[in-house]
């Protein structure tokens, strides 16, 4: 099965979208099939990532609030580069105008749309959730569940990572919706990577002992990640227990957070980590991740966080919350300090040798792999539109294609 995949939040500096895109141009082909991933990029290139995998980047504006970031601006261009590639199943990997652009395409390719975000837990709710009720919120933005059911009626599927997000769909009176959960990196994460000696000389870096609980944080730094509340609750519960947290990160509010920071000693922004396996070391030394942001549709932090057996604490809604299983770690109320606090001095008031050995049991953790086989099974079985394809002859898949190293 040939694979196109439009992304428009593909971008090297990216997070989750651009790790699971990564991933995927990595399975795919081991799985049989051909994938071309046609993302908003700075020019126009074409890369061979691997046998059976491209990236194709069309030279597109960037966006005014994250110039990381690109946006699609060009639909007949987009329709011929469709054409160009004429493939069986057709994805769109946001629910912005790049899938509507997706769902007007006049090719025979089965469709779905990989629903990577959450725009109205992420901005919506969060932002008047503390005046009106979901409900309330939802009937402001009535345009908006609009555009979601004419997708669904576009579309063939709609796939989300959780099931709290599908159940929200259906009730918005989309009818489509599937939930395909994500996972881990297959091989990467593991309690047997704990370093003890790394954790000693992280907690000396932030002026403790080997006595004190050592959290992480792990994630954009964009305002729905809730950083700022996570720096005040450790700040807070510091005051009474010996608490050290290392945020791993990059985004647009990172000099916010560092002034946030330096009001706390055991606190600290470390930036961006590049090294996967040096993420994973660092999960596995540390007593415990501390996640705030309940808009997430999965949260591949906390899951990496289970997968090497350390205890997580969660907000209890979103993606994040829905991971969070018996012995794995605590949850609080999202967006609620206090609540938070509180649950970081039960945590930390804990055994810690019993809580990790718990966390341990409980890592049953899914795997990217488990992931796409069943993505991929669903899409090979829904059928293909009754509409002629277009006349362009189609490429080989390596023809006019520029070599590139594999994605990180």
């Amino acid at each position: 099965m040939r694979m196109v995949d439009v992304c428009a939040f593909y971008s090297p500096d990216g997070g989750g979208v651009r790790a699971y895109i990564d991933q995927k141009l990595k399975t795919a082909p081991a799985m049989g099939h051909e994938v071309i991933v046609i993302a908003p990029g700075e020019r126009d290139e074409v890369f061979r990532i691997g046998e059976g995998s491209i990236l194709r980047t069309i030279a597109a504006p960037p966006l005014p609030f994250d110039r990381r970031y690109r946006y699609f601006n060009d639909e007949a261009r987009l329709h011929g580069e469709l054409d160009r590639w004429r493939p069986d199943h057709l994805e769109a990997s946001s629910p912005w105008s790049s899938a509507s652009m997706v769902g007007r395409w006049q090719g025979s390719a089965s469709r779905a749309v990989m629903l990577h975000s959450d725009p109205l837990a992420a901005y919506a709710y969060r932002w008047l959730g503390g005046v009106f009720t979901r409900g309330a919120i939802d009937r402001m933005f009535g345009r908006f569940w609009s555009h979601l059911r004419n997708l669904d009626r576009m579309f063939d599927l709609i796939v989300t990572p959780s099931g709290g997000y599908r159940q929200r769909l259906l009730a918005g009176g989309l009818s489509k919706v599937r939930t395909v959960a994500l996972g881990v990196e297959p091989g990467r994460f593991g309690p047997h990577l704990r370093d003890e000696a790394l954790r000693r000389d992280l907690l000396a870096g932030l002026g403790l002992d080997p006595s004190a609980t050592l959290l992480v944080g792990l994630g954009r730094l964009s305002p729905e990640k809730r950083w700022k509340m996570v720096i005040r609750a450790v700040g807070n519960a510091s005051t009474r227990q010996k608490i050290g947290l290392l945020i791993v990160g990059e985004g647009r509010q990172r000099a916010q957070l560092e002034a946030a920071c330096r009001l706390y000693p055991s606190i600290a922004l470390v930036g961006h980590i590049s090294d996967r396996s040096d993420i994973a070391r660092l999960l596995a030394s540390a007593d415990g991740l501390v996640h705030g942001c309940e808009s997430e549709t999965f949260g591949f932090a906390v899951s990496e966080a289970r997968a090497s057996g350390t205890p997580v604490l969660v907000p209890d809604r979103g993606g994040a919350g829905e991971q969070l299983h018996c012995g794995s770690g605590c949850a609080y109320r999202p967006g609620d300090e206090r609540s938070l606090t509180q649950a970081l001095t039960s945590f930390v008031d804990c055994e810690s040798a019993e809580r990790r050995v718990a966390a341990v049991r409980a890592r049953t953790v899914r795997t990217m792999d488990e992931h796409f086989s069943e993505l991929f099974a669903g899409y090979a079985a829904l059928p293909l539109h009754p509409l002629p394809r277009p006349g362009v002859e189609p490429s080989s898949i390596g023809s006019g294609v520029t070599a590139a190293a594999p994605v990180r």
